[in-house]
């Protein structure tokens, strides 16, 4: 345990361990960030040296730890209304507010930092500029403010790939504009679906959330909207080369489930029907983005493989 001075003159005894802080992290946040891009980076055209790979990956995972981390700091009081995020470690009293903005900013600093000076400005940049735009855009403005937070917000999210694209070859290119928006379109209908589910908690809170905010009918419907506008988008990797005839196929089944699931959300006809749909799209969202983005990193290996 730690002695911490308070502003006001008193000693806060932190009861914190190395599990409440990798808890600020976000890991399984962050595993779907460094997943992504570390496919960004190995279907990069580019020759890089493997320990310089190592160390853009673990730079992009400290900066999304760290954005998670200043994220909790922030979002302190509205976890505190919510059961999902009540025990937290802010919220539980394990973590002081203090000590979590501390800690992410100095690993948003240091992972900056050490990208640019190892790897490449261009990627530190994109990475600085995620980190700004998860907490300051989303956290601090939209989240609050607008029931489009997810759908703006959710660029943080979406820029992983492109960063491991750019650490790989100091350059953004279609490519990874294409891994961009897949994840960008992804981000709706994925927390919406979840958002249905946990409305009560969002409402309590005071965040305006879609379906707290215009209702269950319009949550549904934009949801298959874009799911429907994701499926043929999730396809476009291999029209444009990034993707092989395997990644062909697992996209367009894949797809075509998505679309399915988000239908039977929309159509559910009573609450227990809704729930289990949208748990049911929800699990499976992931699995979609984590099929398309293995089929690619997969397909890589097999021709570098070869290619060797």
């Amino acid at each position: 345990m730690t002695d911490v001075s308070r502003a006001d003159g008193t000693i806060h005894i932190s009861t914190a361990g190395p599990g409440d802080f990798i808890a600020l992290l976000k890991p399984r946040v962050m595993s779907l960030v460094v997943f992504t891009a570390l496919v960004g980076m190995v279907v990069a055209p580019s020759v890089t040296h493997p320990v310089l790979k190592a160390v853009a990956l673990l730079a992009i995972a400290v900066g999304a730890g760290a954005a998670g981390a200043l994220n909790m700091w922030y979002d302190a009081d509205i976890d505190r209304l919510m059961r999902r995020t009540a025990s937290r470690p802010i919220p539980s009293g394990r973590v002081s507010p203090g000590e979590a903005l501390a800690f992410g900013l100095v690993l948003s600093t240091g992972s900056v930092l050490l990208l640019g000076l190892a790897v490449n400005w261009l990627s530190a940049g994109l990475l600085g500029f995620t980190i700004l735009f998860y907490v300051g855009i989303y956290t601090m403005w939209l989240k609050r403010r607008t029931p489009q937070n997810i759908v703006i917000g959710g660029a943080a999210g979406a820029f992983p790939p492109m960063i491991g694209w750019a650490a790989m070859t100091n350059s953004v290119s279609l490519e990874a504009i294409v891994l961009f928006l897949i994840i960008f379109m992804w981000t709706p209908p994925h927390f919406w679906a979840l958002a249905l589910l946990k409305s009560e908690d969002y409402a309590r809170a005071g965040i305006p959330m879609l379906p707290v905010v215009a209702g269950e009918t319009t949550t549904r419907t934009q949801i298959l909207v874009y799911s429907v506008v994701l499926a043929p988008l999730g396809v476009v990797p291999l029209l444009i080369g990034l993707g092989g005839p395997v990644y062909g196929a697992v996209s367009i089944l894949m797809g075509v489930a998505f679309v399915g699931l988000a239908l039977t959300v929309k159509l559910a006809r009573d609450q227990t029907a809704l729930r289990l749909s949208c748990r049911r799209l929800f699990a499976f969202s992931i699995l979609y983005l984590f099929a398309l983005f293995a089929t690619l990193l997969g397909e890589r290996i097999v021709h570098l493989l070869i290619g060797a």
